[in-house]
């Protein structure tokens, strides 16, 4: 993983977020706002092509303590003091504007498919964070999902490339800012935060080959084997950098699904891996989401060492190769108003991180704890197109006492096609 940028945001996981595939039931499932449930399909042979994706932007204003991304750990993992900053962007949300191109084919009682999603952004060279972004400046273009998958609706699905991690992932796309904008919404970048590094670590997108489950009467479950990755130490127990060993990292995750007039889910996970000169990563995490009579109310939490606060491996480890402990919850509660569909949020979550064995504390101005609480009003104009407001309250803590805080009001719309 790069270093965080001179804003505080790691820019490498800002550019990062959700699958094509996934848009109708982030939706659907996270915030029940209206959405295009299939793009634009077409005949082809044995094959059936879908073109879809979505394209956002908001107007975001935020009033901080020090530069906006300060909430999420300064530079290098730091709170760091400073002056007041104002700041406005017009930039992607957490669900990054994207066009993905699939297509599917049943063969030799197999069903073959694959997926290419293309995540272009708004901002100029994703940089700016309240300065403004630079004349003659061009916008960011990522890859992040590239797979094969086949299998059949009796034993399952086996999943072959790159796409959204297992671990974390219900987390994500539960939670009602994956519409909007939540934390981040001043710094650079092609996309804001939302609620990762205050309530969840990232599930973040790997090279993975991975197995789904039938569902078998709401019970399913999710394993797979991914790309490792390097970890934020300085250096290991040999004096060298804690990199990932020679085995692979292991996601998984159980499910339980069910329908009704209170219909809802449950979900537990878990993440392991082992590095070279460093303690190992592992972690679990276990959630839920009840749906009754336009009411949605979503519970989840994360306990995991060596893990990190933001993505999978940041701030994980300490020098010599010690691992950081870290945690985190949030809740949240949704109400879609009869009739006009409006859903209206409030949801509150906090991720802690503390100091490995012989780290101190006195005067370590490395992230303790990142809180964040939002407020927001996500409106379908149409059945495509979504009007979102929100408000967002940030705190940052560091071991060492260290405080910054950020507010935002941010303002735009999404269109689903």
């Amino acid at each position: 993983k790069p270093g965080l940028d001179a804003s505080g945001l790691d820019t490498k996981l800002k550019e990062k977020h959700m699958t094509k595939i996934q848009y109708a039931v982030a939706a659907a499932l996270a915030l029940g706002a209206s959405a295009a449930q299939a793009g634009i399909t077409i005949p082809a042979g044995d094959w059936t092509i879908d073109i879809g994706g979505n394209v956002n932007a908001f107007a975001t204003w935020h009033d901080t303590d020090t530069a906006a991304a300060s909430v999420l750990g300064g530079t290098a993992g730091s709170v760091l003091p400073g002056a007041e900053d104002k700041a406005f962007n017009i930039n992607t949300g957490l669900l990054p504007s994207a066009i993905g191109i699939g297509g599917k084919s049943r063969q030799n009682d197999l069903d073959v498919a694959f997926q290419f999603t293309f995540f272009p952004g708004v901002s100029a060279d994703g940089i700016g964070g309240g300065a403004g972004d630079s004349a003659f400046g061009n916008n960011s273009l990522n890859i992040r999902q590239v797979y094969l998958t086949f299998g059949d609706k009796s034993w399952g699905t086996v999943k072959v490339g790159r796409d959204l991690g297992i671990f974390g992932s219900d987390a994500i796309l539960s939670d009602m800012t994956l519409l909007g904008v939540g934390a981040g919404g001043a710094g650079s970048g092609n996309t804001t935060l939302g609620r990762i590094g205050t309530g969840y670590v990232y599930a973040d997108w790997n090279a993975q080959i991975s197995y789904a489950s039938p569902n078998w009467n709401g019970f399913s479950f999710n394993v797979g084997i991914f790309d490792p990755w390097n970890s934020t130490v300085s250096t290991g127990a040999t004096g060298l950098a804690a990199t990932a060993d020679s085995q692979p990292q292991y996601q998984g995750k159980v499910s339980y699904e069910w329908a009704g007039d209170v219909s809802g889910k449950v979900w537990l996970g878990a993440i392991y891996q082992d590095y070279q000169n460093a303690d190992e990563t592992q972690a679990w995490d276990i959630g839920g989401k009840v749906s009754v009579a336009g009411f949605e109310a979503v519970a989840y939490y994360y306990d995991g060492d060596a893990l990190g606060t933001t993505g999978i491996g940041s701030n994980a480890h300490f020098t010599g190769g010690k691992g950081r402990d870290s945690d985190g919850w949030y809740l949240q509660g949704t109400y879609k108003l009869p009739t006009i569909g409006t859903k209206i949020g409030v949801a509150y979550g906090e991720s802690k991180l503390d100091t490995a064995s012989g780290e101190a504390s006195a005067g370590n101005n490395l992230v303790k704890e990142n809180q964040n609480w939002t407020i927001g009003v996500y409106h379908p104009l149409t059945k495509s197109l979504n009007l979102v407001a929100e408000y967002n309250d940030n705190e940052s803590k560091a071991h060492s006492g260290l405080k910054n805080e950020s507010k935002g009001v941010s303002l735009g719309a999404i269109l689903f096609f």
